[in-house]
């Protein structure tokens, strides 16, 4: 039901159930949250890519499997699913320090539109459409998708894809901020891929704290934000390994980028 594979310290997550438009059912929900774990904990892979199978990047919820246990759940099921998240990385494993990036090749919709949200970075196929059907069913978003499209997109954009139920394209995505980037169909991957890469030049430690300063930063007040960015950035700069970089840059000894790994962009 979901891929997982770890190629050039990069790890992919592929959604396989393409006959439920890669539906997230209890199955899917419980190896997601092992594969985020197990992602999180390998030191041998510093990014990850998520993306789907067929015409779909996530349907969402499995209607049929997973959203049946909520109509008349106790007070105590519902605060028990608090720390749960669908599929982990909307709430509960959302803290992963390392970068992840959504490579939406079809539709995103509902609880598939919040866990493309809930990744750092989202780059679209030209085919990818998004969109916040639960209120066709008689709920609204429940993992994140509210806090995540205010932040990523504002108040305007979350009130029409909530209130309308309606679908939106990648291009329009990408207007609204959605989406990173939107590129061919058949380029997406190889597109994913130079985003890790990209990534992957640059120093791991500076990257995951650069990742953190962003959601700690969010939804407080100037003052709060300029602190927290002092202290994690200049708190990063006073690593013993910094100077000898400096060096190297001052010495043009180096390409501009070095991480862990001096990492091409294309393959020797």
């Amino acid at each position: 039901m979901v891929d997982y594979e770890k190629r050039n310290r990069i790890a992919y997550i592929t959604l396989n159930r393409p006959e439920a438009k890669n539906a997230i059912n209890p199955e899917t929900h419980k190896q997601l949250w092992e594969i985020w774990q197990d992602f999180r904990d390998d030191d041998s892979v510093e990014v990850a890519i998520m993306t789907g199978t067929d015409d779909a990047f996530c349907a969402g919820a499995d209607l049929k499997s997973y959203m049946t246990r909520w109509p008349g759940a106790s007070p105590e099921e519902v605060r028990a699913n608090l720390a749960d998240g669908l599929g982990g990385l909307t709430r509960g494993l959302h803290r992963i320090p390392k970068p992840t990036i959504a490579a939406v090749n079809g539709w995103a919709l509902a609880g598939g539109f919040e866990t493309a949200l809930a990744c750092d970075i989202r780059i679209a196929s030209e085919r990818a459409m998004f969109g916040s059907f639960e209120s066709r069913r008689g709920f609204h978003h429940g993992d994140g998708g509210i806090p995540r499209l205010v932040n990523s997109a504002g108040v305007s954009v979350a009130m029409y894809m909530l209130l309308t139920a309606e679908p939106i394209s990648a291009e329009l995505a990408f207007q609204w901020g959605l989406v990173a980037a939107v590129v061919p169909h058949d380029e997406l991957m190889s597109h994913a891929e130079l985003v890790a890469k990209q990534i992957m030049r640059n120093d791991p430690v500076a990257v995951r704290s650069a990742k953190e300063t962003i959601l700690d930063m969010i939804g407080r007040d100037l003052d709060d934000q300029l602190r927290i960015e002092a202290m994690n950035g200049y708190s990063v700069a006073s690593r013993p390994t910094v100077p000898e970089r400096l060096k190297r840059f001052y010495d043009k000894t180096d390409r501009g980028r070095y991480g862990t790994h001096q990492t091409p962009l294309t393959e020797d």
